[in-house]
């Protein structure tokens, strides 16, 4: 890693670090007095539903695939997770170990329903991709519908309270971030080589299901690792709440944030996770809401709202400086010299 982009990597993670203490001093304070815990689990449900946007992200932005199943692969991470941390809350554990488990059983469960699926389903391309993965959903909702050990199609209830917004946090923070340096290595860079030209990638010797496959149960990983956070913070749940329109509201905020940005899909995630509590005396247009926006972004911003940008604090900074030498050099009629 060279010398600049281990500097960039540490002023990023100072300004998360800042943001952090923030949210710290704002919950602590009492400053939002009575509202507290009732904003706090607004900005959890925000962390998890960043996690789902991102990863699904992969896949849409990425490797230029649609996908209508990916609460199939939360509800799997789901409800692993909380038959493991079930399993293993008689045995004394600390919370923050049980939490640690939770998200690397649910992504483990979840990455090898990826595999399963991923390797006969992405020798197609497209519509019959995404008929697929909706198909797969379903299948799951059903089977968990009537698998005893998660409840029959009755509620699950009785999972343990891990899932607090300071964990969430940082869980949040370290999937994003490995995201990030999975799409900028080199396979990340091959899979957008396959994005943007199949036929091109194929003919050049690259092994394209291989790449497919390994970014799909990657997608997958993080999106079991957010169905845990998600069943950790509700504490029950039932098979029905991942159904077909949850996959959509997760690709709408894919493409209003911008395929292929996950500045974008954060951006887009934080607001539309709020926006339901925003309109809660309008819950019943809520996905009226998100049809307008998703109209207005199509016809104004096609690529979504950031596009392919990415945000860094690393270049803000920088073109802050370069700004400012500017507007002295202009002031001093250029005879300011840059240190």
């Amino acid at each position: 890693m060279s010398k600049d982009k281990r500097i960039s990597y540490l002023i990023n993670l100072a300004g998360i670090c800042v943001m952090f203490v923030l949210f710290v001093l704002l919950f602590e304070s009492g400053a939002l007095g009575s509202r507290t815990s009732y904003i706090k689990g607004i900005c959890t449900t925000a962390c998890y539903t960043i996690v789902m946007v991102t990863s699904l992200n992969l896949l849409t932005g990425f490797m230029g695939e649609f996908s209508l199943g990916h609460a199939g692969f939360m509800s799997v991470g789901a409800y692993a997770s909380s038959i493991v941390t079930g399993f293993l809350g008689n045995y004394g554990l600390p919370p923050v170990l049980l939490f640690i488990i939770a998200l690397l059983v649910g992504g483990l469960a979840a990455a090898v329903t990826g595999v399963a699926v991923g390797i006969p389903a992405l020798r197609l391309r497209g519509d019959y991709l995404c008929i697929v993965t909706v198909a797969f959903a379903e299948i799951i909702r059903v089977a968990f519908c009537n698998f005893e050990i998660t409840g029959g199609g009755m509620t699950l209830s009785g999972i343990a309270k891990l899932s607090n917004f300071y964990w969430c946090f940082w869980a949040t923070v370290i999937c994003v971030t490995l995201m990030y340096m999975y799409v900028r290595s080199r396979y990340g860079r091959t899979v957008v080589a396959i994005r943007e030209d199949y036929i091109a990638a194929a003919a050049s010797g690259i092994n394209v299901t291989y790449y497919k496959v390994l970014t799909f149960t990657i997608s997958a990983f993080f999106a079991g690792i957010g169905g845990a956070m998600y069943a950790h913070f509700m504490t029950a749940m039932i098979p029905t709440n991942f159904n077909f329109m949850y996959s959509a509201e997760f690709l709408t905020e894919v493409i209003i944030g911008g395929t292929g940005s996950l500045t974008g899909s954060i951006i887009g995630a934080a607001f539309l996770s709020a926006l339901p509590e925003l309109m809660r005396q309008f819950s019943t247009y809520r996905m009226l809401a998100y049809s307008v926006v998703l109209v207005i972004v199509m016809i104004f911003k096609p690529g979504g709202i950031f596009g392919t940008y990415e945000f860094s604090l690393t270049r803000a900074l920088r073109k802050l400086k370069n700004g400012e030498l500017s507007a002295k050099k202009k002031s001093t009629g250029g005879n300011v010299h840059e240190e």
